[in-house]
C-alpha cells in the first residue's frame, strides 16, 4: 500500500508540473497574440498549480515577465515601434522604485499582518488579496477596452515629467509587491503623458516592463534562494509560447480575444479573493 501511494504521489506531481509548464506556455501565447495580460497569470500558476510560496513566486514572475517583454521588445524594434526617449523617461523612475520595493519593502512586511474576527491575515494572504485586487482592475481595462483604439496619428510628443515621474514609481511600487508587468497601467499614461499613438504606447510598454522586471528580479537574487533549472526552463517555454502567439494572431482577431480573456481575468481574481479570505 505504501508503495501504490508513493507511486500515485509521484504521478500526481508529474501531472501538476505538467499542467505548471503548459501555463508558462499559455503565458507567452496571450503576450504574443494580445501583446500583454498574460503576465498576469504566472503568480496565480506558481502559487495554485506548483505550490510556490507567493514571496517566491513573485520574484520568479519578475523574471519570466521580465525575459518575455525583452523577447517582445526586440521584435517590436526591428518594426522601429519602440520610443526610446519615452520609454527611458518612464523606466528610470520605475525600476529604481521596483528595484527598491523588491530589495527592502518585501522583506521588511511581516509575516503576520493582523487578525480580524480571530482569522489571521499573514504576509501570504495579504500579497495574494492584492494581486487578485490587480487583477480585477485589469480585467477591467481589458473588457471594457480602450476608445479611439485604431487613431494613430503620429503626434508631436511632449512630456509631462511630474506626472511620468509619480507615474512610474507607482508602477515600479505595484509590479514590486505582486510581479506582474503594469502595462494596463503603462500604457494609458504613455498615451496620455507623452501623446504616443497606441501601437507604440504598446511596443514601449514592453520595453519598459522588461527593464523594470528584471532589475527588480535583481533585488530577489540578494534575498531568496533560485531554483535556476525550474526557473529558465519556465521562460523558455513561455518565450516560445510568444512566438506561437506571434503565428496564431495572424488568424485570430486580437480585440476579441483580449475582451475574453479580461473575463477570464476577472474570474481568476473573483476566485482567489474568495480562496484566500473565505474558504
Amino acid at each position: 500500500m505504501t508503495i501504490l501511494f508513493l507511486c500515485l504521489k509521484i504521478k500526481k506531481m508529474e501531472l501538476v508540473e505538467i499542467i505548471g509548464f503548459l501555463g508558462a506556455l499559455l503565458i507567452g501565447v496571450v503576450l504574443g497574440l494580445i501583446g500583454g495580460g498574460g503576465s498576469i497569470l504566472t503568480v496565480p500558476i506558481f502559487v495554485y498549480v506548483l505550490s510556490i510560496d507567493p514571496v517566491l513566486a513573485t520574484a520568479y514572475s519578475l523574471f519570466v515577465v521580465g525575459s518575455a517583454a525583452l523577447v517582445g521588445t526586440f521584435r517590436n524594434a526591428q518594426k522601429k515601434m519602440v520610443d526610446y526617449r519615452t520609454g527611458i523617461v518612464f523606466a528610470i523612475p520605475a525600476f529604481i522604485a521596483v528595484y527598491l520595493t523588491r530589495r527592502f519593502v518585501v522583506p521588511a512586511i511581516p509575516d503576520e499582518l493582523f487578525t480580524f474576527n480571530n482569522f489571521e491575515v499573514t504576509k501570504d494572504i495579504g500579497i495574494m488579496v492584492f494581486f487578485a485586487i490587480i487583477m480585477l482592475l485589469a480585467a477591467f481595462f481589458m473588457i471594457k477596452g480602450r476608445k479611439n483604439q485604431e487613431e494613430e496619428t503620429e503626434t508631436e510628443i511632449s512630456y509631462n515629467y511630474p506626472m511620468i515621474i509619480v507615474e512610474g514609481v507607482f508602477v515600479g511600487f505595484l509590479t514590486g509587491i505582486v510581479g506582474a508587468g503594469g502595462g494596463f497601467l503603462i500604457i494609458p499614461a504613455l498615451v496620455l503623458l507623452a501623446k504616443l499613438p497606441m501601437k507604440k504606447a504598446v511596443a514601449t510598454s514592453l520595453m519598459i516592463i522588461a527593464i523594470k522586471s528584471l532589475i527588480g528580479f535583481i533585488g530577489d537574487v540578494q534575498n531568496i534562494t533560485l531554483d535556476w533549472t525550474f526557473l529558465l526552463s519556465f521562460t523558455a517555454l513561455s518565450v516560445v509560447g510568444i512566438f506561437l502567439g506571434i503565428y496564431l494572431s495572424n488568424f485570430i482577431d486580437g480585440k476579441k480575444l483580449k475582451k475574453g480573456f479580461g473575463w477570464f481575468v476577472l474570474l481568476m481574481g473573483v476566485y482567489i479573493v474568495l480562496k484566500e479570505l473565505f474558504l
